[in-house]
């Protein structure tokens, strides 16, 4: 009876497990997608698009500019940047971990901008950091920090 409950507990445990691991890898999958379909938008010009990958709550904490927080503010920042500059750039994950309905992820960008006002294209790299969080079964942007890598 023993090696019974035993080997019930191993199977039990192993079965837990995996499926933990399986919820752990399609949060991972999700997370990295919103940050890529974030800058989908980003390279498209598309403000409305970009802000629906934030909470509502959610905060740009941009170099040299004020802090952006909540839809409305993230949505006249993103339209003041698009209307001034567009982008091309390509995201490189390098990290994401994950704690509870929580996601921490660093990323590199390289690529370049156009400057409207005179047509210039400017090459540049960015280091990026993202938090995001589950909210009601679906992953979004609380909070992005970014900063030239150079």
């Amino acid at each position: 009876m023993t090696k019974l409950t035993l080997s019930l507990v191993a199977i039990v445990s192993f079965l837990a497990f995996g499926n933990n691991a399986n919820a752990q890898s399609k949060d991972k999958a999700a997370v990295e997608k919103v940050v890529y379909n974030y800058f989908d938008a980003l390279n498209t010009s598309d403000t409305n698009k970009v802000v629906s990958y934030f909470t509502t709550n959610g905060v740009l904490l941009a170099p040299g500019a004020p802090t952006a927080t909540g839809s409305d503010q993230l949505k006249g920042t993103f339209q003041y940047v698009f209307d001034n500059f567009k982008y091309t750039l390509k995201v490189t994950i390098g990290e994401v971990t994950l704690a509870g309905n929580y996601a921490f992820v660093s990323s590199t960008s390289k690529g370049s901008y156009v400057i409207k006002s005179n047509n210039q294209t400017v090459e540049d790299e960015f280091r990026e950091t993202f938090i995001l969080q589950k909210v009601n079964g679906t992953w979004a942007i609380a909070r992005y920090m970014y900063n030239k890598s150079k």
